[in-house]
């Protein structure tokens, strides 16, 4: 079965940095584009990054665009999310997905498979 495994949160300074990872499994990987959303506390689940499954293009939320990184390694399975410049409002539970193969990919709703979360919290 499908499972997306999630690692690498944890506490850090403001203007730190942490590089999550997202081990998937179950399927085939380089089909898939993958995505990054993050949960803040009383708040909605939110679009971070998107890459896709050919050429590894990227997409960013405003909100990160020029901060965070995705990437992926086809060959281990894994997609990243390399996070510097972390500020207090980026703290949140962070959950890789799967693309769908017709999904939008800035909404929950393109997405069909889900981790269980890596919380990041940023101190100020």
């Amino acid at each position: 079965q499908v499972q997306l495994v999630e690692s690498g949160g944890g506490l850090v300074q403001t203007g730190g940095s942490l590089r999550l990872s997202c081990a998937a499994s179950g399927f085939t990987f380089s089909n898939y584009a993958m995505g990054w959303f993050r949960q803040a506390p009383g708040k909605e689940r939110e679009f971070v990054a998107r890459i896709t499954w050919s050429i590894s293009a990227t997409s960013y939320a405003d909100s990160v665009k020029g901060r965070f990184t995705i990437s992926r390694d086809n060959a281990k399975n894994t997609v990243y999310l390399q996070m510097n410049s972390l500020k207090p409002e980026d703290t949140a539970v962070y959950y890789c997905a799967r693309n769908r193969p017709a999904g939008t990919h800035y909404t929950g709703y393109g997405y069909d498979y889900w981790g269980q979360g890596t919380p990041v919290t940023v101190s100020s």
